[in-house]
């Protein structure tokens, strides 16, 4: 299989140097600097600093390139998006009109995790837009699951789920990259997935403000516990499947996200609850913290669902409204007393 990965930030940067392992695969940087400094160091310094790509990965600048890798096989090439939520758009369209033109088949997944913050679509939905009639020619999922990029890039242990309606992608993506220290799950529940993967960002939010205030391990448990029970409430309400909550791409990524000391999302809650401004915190990042940038998005689609959201709600208040953090505590321990497994 031909493999192109199509961004090379620290997720696409990561995938690609797994999949190079078992598969002749290319990585497409946005810039012929960047792509001449990752192939003569055989590094990404920015992204992924002290990590050595794999000698067989190809590395370039070029979208002719790329496609010429990818289509230059016999079987059906997969494209994996390792771009943010704000490049999804551009990105399923360059490929979907270039595969228009070659007229052969091909798989796409991408691995951005949110909403968009102006609409709430979610990643399938702006994929499939963009896509249109394409689709006769590239059919498309997305990959999840609780993973740091670093670690994937260092041969550590993951567990990842590919989601689509597409038993070609799923299968696909799994030869890509399951194997060795990667294993790979397939489900055909692609707005659970999608939902587990834009909430969790907000829920990881509010356990870094919780741990940045001092409020200790059982408030931190609380949060991922009810926060799990909102992301439930929402996908269902979506059409997903509430048995994809208890899954990798819900309460697993969950927990990772609102643990993990590389998770970018908590923090920035860490930094909220120190007292820092969140104008401030994210000039200091050069990543995209997803879930500051969804977190009204996926309050608009609640309200309009008439879902409870309250952790939502007290994040958006404090990254958004001006209360403090300790206000949106007060507020959430404040809230009448409900059995446990109420809607």
């Amino acid at each position: 299989m031909r493999i192109a990965v199509i961004g090379a930030g620290s997720w696409g940067t990561a995938l690609a140097a797994a999949a190079s392992a078992r598969h002749e695969t290319l990585l497409l940087a946005r810039s012929a600097d960047a792509a001449t400094a990752m192939a003569q160091a055989r590094e990404n310094t920015r992204y992924m600093p002290g990590v050595p790509l794999p000698e067989a990965l190809r590395i370039s600048a070029s979208y002719d390139e790329m496609l010429a890798h990818a289509f230059g096989g016999d079987e059906a090439p997969l494209f994996i998006l390792g771009v943010p939520m704000a490049g999804l758009a551009h990105a399923c369209r360059q490929l979907a009109q270039a595969v228009d033109r070659i007229g052969r088949p091909a798989s796409m997944v991408w691995t951005c995790k949110g909403m968009d913050a102006d609409t709430g679509r979610l990643p399938h939905e702006i994929a499939a837009e963009e896509l249109g009639a394409s689709h006769a020619w590239l059919e498309a999922g997305v990959l999840s699951g609780p993973s740091f990029a670093r670690e994937v890039a260092l041969g550590l242990p993951v567990a990842l789920t590919v989601a689509s309606a597409s038993s070609r992608v799923c299968e696909q993506a799994t030869a890509a990259l399951h194997g060795g220290a990667i294993r790979v799950y397939a489900s055909d529940d692609v707005v659970g997935v999608e939902v587990g993967g834009a909430l969790k960002n907000i829920m990881a939010i509010a356990c870094g403000i919780a741990d940045g205030l001092g409020l200790g391990t059982n408030a931190r448990a609380a949060l991922i516990t009810r926060g799990l029970a909102e992301m439930t409430r929402l996908g269902v309400a979506l059409g997903a499947r509430a048995d994809t909550f208890s899954g990798l791409t819900g309460l697993g990524d969950l927990i990772l996200t609102a643990t993990g000391d590389l998770s970018r999302n908590r923090r920035v809650g860490l930094e909220i609850g120190r007292g820092r401004a969140l104008a401030d915190i994210l000039a200091d990042t050069p990543h995209v913290a997803e879930g500051a940038r969804c977190a009204p998005a996926v309050r608009r689609m609640a309200l309009a669902r008439g879902v409870d959201l309250p952790i939502t709600d007290a994040v958006c208040a404090v990254l958004f409204e001006g209360v403090s953090p300790a206000d949106a505590v007060a507020r959430l321990l404040s809230r009448d007393p409900r059995a446990e497994s109420a809607d």
